[in-house]
C-alpha cells in the first residue's frame, strides 16, 4: 500500500490555472520546460535560475508532505480510509474466521482497530524525515522528478527514506501497542483462538507488521496525490511558488 503527496504540488498547480500561458500544459509539463529552457531566458523576462526553479519544486514537495502527514497521522488517518485501513495479518485473519463461528469476532475487530491506531500515531515522525529528504534534492533530482513517471516524487521519497524512516517510527508503534492494549488484544485472541479444538498454531510479529502497513499506506498516499495533481492541479500557491512559476 506509502505510496508523494504532492499535496505540496496543489500550491503549484493554482499558479499555472492562473498564468495563461502556463496553463496551457499541466505543471510538470511546464516545468520541465522552464528547467530546460531557464538559461536562455533573459533577466527581466523571467531572471530565474534553475536553483530557485528547483527550490520551487521543494517548497512545493515540503508543503504536500506535510499536509499528507497531518491528514493520516490523526485519529482515523488510517482508520476510516479503506484505502490504506490496516487489516489483520493475513495469518490472523483464519484465528479471526474461527472465533467468528463461536461468536468472539469483536476480539480480531478490538485488535484490527489498535494496529490502526498505532500507524496514526507512528506518522508523524515522517514529518521531518520529509524535509531532510527534500533539503538534499539536487537539480538533477528535480529534473527526473519532472521528466519522470507519475509517481517519480514518491519513488524519490521511497528510495531515501523507507529504512530510516522504519526505524524511526518503530519505537513509538511499539510503545502505542503497549499503550492501546494491542498486546494484550493479541494474548486474548489466541488465547480463545487455542483454546478451539484441531486448530493450527499461528504466529505474528505486530510491530513489523503495523511498521510495514504504514509506511506502506503514507507512501501510497503521496503517490496517489502526485498522479493526480499531474492531472488536474488544485488552485493554491505559496509566494516562493508564485516567484518561481508566476502568478
Amino acid at each position: 500500500m506509502l505510496r508523494l503527496s504532492l499535496l505540496c504540488i496543489n500550491f503549484v498547480g493554482g499558479i499555472f490555472q492562473a498564468n495563461p500561458v502556463l496553463a496551457q500544459g499541466g505543471f510538470f509539463d511546464q516545468a520541465k520546460e522552464l528547467m530546460g529552457n531557464v538559461d536562455s531566458v533573459a533577466p527581466g523576462a523571467s531572471g530565474l535560475a534553475s536553483s530557485e526553479i528547483a527550490d520551487g519544486l521543494r517548497e512545493a514537495l515540503r508543503v504536500g508532505t506535510e499536509r499528507v502527514v497531518g491528514q493520516i497521522g490523526q485519529t482515523d488517518g488510517f482508520n476510516a480510509d479503506p484505502d490504506i485501513h490496516i487489516p489483520l495479518p493475513s495469518s490472523l485473519q483464519k484465528v479471526q474466521s474461527a472465533l467468528e463461528m463461536v461468536g468472539m469476532s469483536e476480539l480480531g475487530d478490538d485488535l484490527e482497530l489498535k494496529l490502526n491506531r498505532a500507524a496514526e500515531a507512528a506518522t508523524p515522525k515522517a514529518k521531518q524525515m520529509f524535509v531532510n529528504a527534500i533539503s538534499e534534492m539536487t537539480l538533477e533530482d528535480a529534473e527526473a522528478i519532472y521528466n519522470g513517471p507519475n509517481d517519480s516524487a514518491t519513488q524519490y521519497f521511497r528510495s531515501k527514506m523507507s529504512a530510516p524512516l522504519i526505524e524511526e517510527m518503530r519505537p513509538v508503534v511499539d510503545a502505542t501497542l503497549s499503550e492501546v492494549g494491542a498486546v494484550q488484544a493479541f494474548d486474548r485472541l489466541m488465547g480463545e483462538y487455542q483454546s478451539l479444538p484441531l486448530v493450527p498454531n499461528v504466529k505474528a510479529e505486530l510491530t513489523t507488521y503495523a511498521l510495514e502497513e504504514a509506511t506502506d499506506g503514507l507512501f501510497f498516499m503521496l503517490a496517489r496525490e502526485e498522479a493526480a495533481i499531474r492531472e488536474n492541479p488544485a488552485k493554491r500557491t505559496t509566494e516562493l511558488l508564485q516567484k518561481v512559476f508566476g502568478q
